[in-house]
């Protein structure tokens, strides 16, 4: 039942990646988003993963981890990308 309740967590959470991802990719900005916000999501899923590499139980759930935080280490990059778009568009504001 653990391992069931689990899963239901980490694929819940998962969920929601992709839905994040694109917005963040069509809106080409980094204002709404917060770097620490999911550089503690990110340290989450590394202890996730770090605990059932050490427990030895490797089931199902450990790939769930795996894929939630690939996922959001795409939405850190898109954040990086966006900030980016950000400071250029300021720059080109400045300059008129």
């Amino acid at each position: 039942m653990e391992q069931l309740l689990e899963t239901l967590m980490v694929v819940s959470f998962g969920l929601s990646w992709p839905n994040s991802i694109l917005k963040s990719y069509r809106a080409r900005t980094a204002k709404g988003k917060s770097l620490m916000f999911l550089s503690l999501i990110l340290f989450g899923y590394v202890c996730g993963i770090t605990a059932k590499l050490l427990s030895g139980n490797m089931s199902y759930v450990f790939f769930f981890y795996v894929l939630n935080a690939l996922m959001l280490c795409i939405e850190i990059g898109l954040y990086f990308r966006n900030r980016a778009f950000d400071r250029a568009a300021a720059q080109d504001l400045s300059h008129r």
